[in-house]
């Protein structure tokens, strides 16, 4: 059975709602690099780098470790995932540690399992 949109039955544009709303939306290029910070969650893979450093900082070979992955993959999904200014990294002696960039990713991370969470507890 398919989802069922509805909508209107009449074409009445309520003028003050819209301008309210017109005032507030950002700018395009905003909501672009809004949309492109979004595409980069679109990966099971940096998903999972995502949670790994949500609960600990982590190096690349712990990170390939944990995903049964090769360091250099992980280091390419960790170079787009720095590029959106999503992780930052730290040098200790020859090893490099991960960590999210600030709290804000916390928050966006959390925010998306706590809602996925929720589907699955309907």
């Amino acid at each position: 059975m398919k989802d069922i949109i509805n909508r209107c039955d009449c074409n009445c544009i309520h003028e003050e709602v819209v301008c309210k709303v017109k005032d507030k939306m950002p700018e395009d290029e905003k909501l672009y690099d809004l949309a492109e910070l979004f595409k980069v969650f679109g990966d099971t893979t940096r998903v999972k780098i995502l949670y790994a450093l949500f609960e600990e900082e982590m190096c690349v070979c712990d990170i390939a470790d944990l995903l049964n992955m090769t360091q250099s993959a992980i280091s390419h999904q960790l170079r787009v995932l720095k590029q959106a200014r999503l992780v930052k990294f730290r040098k200790e002696g020859k090893v490099v540690y991960y960590s999210l960039d600030d709290n804000h990713i916390s928050q966006i991370f959390n925010c998306g399992l706590c809602h996925i969470e929720e589907t699955y507890n309907r």
